[in-house]
């Protein structure tokens, strides 16, 4: 991945949670949490467009509210191919890279603020 890719805007993230550092390590805690990066992967894999569709938009929103920047625009670019009916193999391997390292920089964020 190159070195000018955003995988979390902190500071953007910050101020959508009213500047409250403990809150947003909260809800970065409950992201990790979250089901729908999971069902994206089975949903593509059972061939279940739909599920896919939604699971994939509920992923993109996470990402946009908490700054996760790279995962927000990977996201994007999966939902608009599945849209399309169009999923190129190598977008789910790029989603899935760039979630695992998005959850590498969303623990050192919670490991500082919580």
């Amino acid at each position: 991945m190159a070195d000018d890719v955003v995988l979390i805007n902190y500071e953007e993230g910050l101020k959508r949670m009213m500047n409250n550092a403990a809150f947003y390590a909260k809800m970065l805690v409950k992201f990790k949490g979250d089901p729908s990066f999971n069902e994206v992967s089975s949903a593509l894999i059972a061939g279940d467009m739909e599920k896919a569709q939604v699971s994939t938009h509920t992923l993109k929103g996470l990402a946009a509210n908490l700054s996760l920047t790279e995962l927000f625009k990977q996201s994007l670019e999966l939902e608009t191919q599945i849209k399309a009916r169009s999923v190129k193999p190598d977008q789910i391997t790029i989603l899935k890279n760039v979630f695992v390292q998005t959850l590498t920089e969303v623990d050192k964020v919670i490991a500082r603020n919580g």
